[in-house]
């Protein structure tokens, strides 16, 4: 028994010193937080210290931070047994408000060969300025967005909706607007802009005076400082137009036109790059009054559409030819082809064409 227990207190003794031979990281600290710290401040950086507590050089071969946010430095010297180095974090603040929780993978000769070491704190973020606020340009006039979205329009309805404008120049600026629709008011608030100041255009949407369905997109000129040479200074307005049921009695409802797919997805299977594939969506008006095609658009314009009429009238059917050009295409496909009618309860339904494209060999 004696001897037994000699024997396993030995290989105990043996294990230990097999343990601690060669490098042995031992972090001073695995974790830090920053604290609140400003992003008016610029990058801000730690380091991570470390000691040898083996008996043999310590080498760190790689450190990986967990985001582009944060660059690292580290010690690369051999680190004695006792002696010291160090692995560095540098978060940059920049356009990050709020809470971060990072962390660097660093890769060594130890076993494990990889330690992590973690980082936290929090942004304050930083006074916008006018030229951060308004980050698009017209020529020199800045703003907030060059594009307008309306979202969802009624036929029946008058939308307003505005952007946010700045003058950053040292001069005044008169701001004016050419080659605006029927359908549109377009006007800057106010007209001249003193150096420094902050207006708005305000687009005023009349979709009475828009004989369009669906996604429709319209550009304006921004003349400035009555500049009427220069056309390429663009804002763009959009909405999707949508018909206004609202109003319609039960009864209306229940007499309206109702359209109604045999199907509404078709599988081509498998093609060869530049072949073309033809198909026919069959549909019938099942309501009790007449049914209106008001749009078709496509996905894709390798997706062409002829549809037989607009005019559908109670009971009877119709169709639409579909062709998919595929040209240019490989892999799994999906084109879509949008239909908007005058059907109250589906007045847009959405058709689909899948497969696959294989390259020419």
């Amino acid at each position: 028994m004696k001897k037994f227990f000699l024997a396993g207190f030995a290989t105990l003794l043996m294990a230990a010193g097999f343990a601690q031979s060669g490098p042995v990281i031992s972090w001073d600290e695995a974790s830090y937080n920053f604290g609140d710290i400003k992003e008016a401040d610029g990058p801000a950086t730690h380091k991570f210290t470390f000691t040898n507590k083996g008996n043999a050089p310590l080498v760190v071969t790689y450190v990986k931070p967990s985001c582009g946010c944060t660059t690292s430095d580290y010690t690369k010297e051999p680190v004695m047994p006792g002696g010291k180095g160090f692995v560095s974090a540098t978060y940059n603040p920049e356009g990050r408000p709020g809470p971060f929780n990072k962390s660097i993978s660093v890769t060594t000769n130890c076993t494990p060969e990889v330690s992590t070491i973690r980082f936290s704190g929090k942004v304050i973020e930083r006074e916008k300025t006018l030229a951060d606020l308004h980050p698009r340009k017209i020529g020199d006039l800045n703003l907030e967005n060059n594009h307008i979205s309306l979202l969802k329009v009624k036929n029946t309805e008058v939308r307003e909706d505005s952007t946010s404008i700045a003058n950053l120049t040292d001069k005044p600026m008169k701001v004016t607007f050419r080659n605006v629709p029927k359908h549109l008011s377009v006007v800057a608030v106010p007209e001249t802009l003193q150096p420094n100041q902050k207006g708005k255009i305000v687009v005023k949407y009349d979709a009475t005076k828009r004989s369009e369905w669906g996604f429709v997109m319209d550009r304006v000129t921004v003349a400035i400082n009555d500049d009427t040479n220069n056309n390429k200074n663009l804002l763009s307005v959009s909405a999707t137009i949508e018909e206004d049921f609202s109003k319609y009695t039960p009864e209306q409802l229940e007499n309206a036109p109702k359209l109604v797919f045999e199907e509404t997805s078709f599988n081509f299977g498998s093609i060869t790059e530049g072949e073309k594939v033809n198909h026919t969506f069959k549909f019938r008006n099942d309501g009790k009054q007449d049914l209106y095609i008001r749009k078709i658009s496509t996905s894709c314009g390798c997706t062409a559409v002829n549809n037989k009429t607009n005019i559908i009238k109670p009971g009877e059917s119709s169709s639409i030819d579909i062709t998919f050009n595929s040209s240019g295409k490989s892999n799994r496909q999906n084109k879509s082809i949008t239909i908007i009618c005058n059907d109250p309860k589906n007045p847009q339904q959405i058709l689909h064409i899948v497969g696959d494209v294989k390259k020419k060999q």
